[in-house]
């Protein structure tokens, strides 16, 4: 059996019962912690808390060369950690996938997930976002300019857009490098962005949320990851009161 996991947005505390419960009893857990990650907690305090021991997978771990986790979930009761919610990232998606096609057993235990925790935090309707997009680093010369075209469609059939910020390592883009590279795309595609909100460390006690102009979100202090970036399409009155009162709109 492979279990997947989620964690929920920030700390040992979002988990699940039934997820803890699946955690404590699996013979073998294992963790990725590349698409997302809980910002609030370190691996030893989950180790810790969970009483099991957590191997942490790379990339090439579970994308490339997944097989020792499927052997093992095919003999034994296996537990696949993650940030947020699965199968959210497609990451998820394909492991679940191969394991069905090898005859493993899968179920999933769902997490609080920042696609609605940022409805939550910000006001903005869910019914009203349209595609999502990833802004990567920037790597040498490569500089993707797909983000700024997925805004721009989405602006276009007046739709919001959520933006997640690239995590590299112990790397973690915030909302203020996010705007400016945002910005420098726009400006190369002659786009516009009117309006950002950035939302810090969602699922903590402590949110972040600001909403404004480039300018005014490039001079705010988010504080520490994780970050993630939404930007409005036109304001419905509701959703404009509610970054006025939660967002210093």
């Amino acid at each position: 059996m492979l279990t997947f996991v989620g964690l929920g947005l920030y700390d040992l505390r979002d988990i699940s019962v039934k997820g803890l419960d699946c955690i404590r009893n699996a013979d073998a857990v294992y963790l990725e912690a590349y698409t997302s990650c809980l910002s609030g907690c370190t691996l030893s305090e989950m180790e810790e808390f969970y009483k099991k021991e957590i191997r942490v997978l790379s990339r090439h771990d579970v994308e490339v060369d997944p097989e020792p986790l499927l052997e093992r979930a095919a003999t034994s009761d296996v537990v696949f950690l993650m940030g947020g919610d699965p199968m959210v990232s497609t990451t998820h998606i394909d492991l679940r996938i191969r394991a069905c096609l090898k005859g493993v057993t899968t179920k999933v235990i769902h997490g609080s997930s920042i696609s609605t925790a940022v409805c939550g935090l910000t006001g903005l309707q869910n019914y009203r976002f349209g595609k999502s997009c990833s802004l990567p680093f920037p790597h040498g010369s490569w500089f993707p300019m797909t983000p700024v075209k997925v805004i721009a469609e989405n602006l276009l059939h007046d739709l919001h857009t959520l933006v997640y910020l690239d995590i590299q390592d112990n790397r973690f883009m915030t909302i203020p490098e996010a705007v400016a590279l945002l910005e420098e795309m726009a400006g190369r595609s002659g786009a516009a962005i009117p309006l950002y909100v950035g939302v810090a460390r969602a699922g903590s006690d402590n949110p972040v949320i600001r909403a404004g102009d480039s300018r005014t979100i490039q001079s705010t202090d988010f504080g520490t990851p994780l970050h993630i970036l939404a930007i409005p399409a036109s304001l419905h009155v509701m959703e404009r009161e509610y970054l006025e009162l939660f967002a210093d709109l």
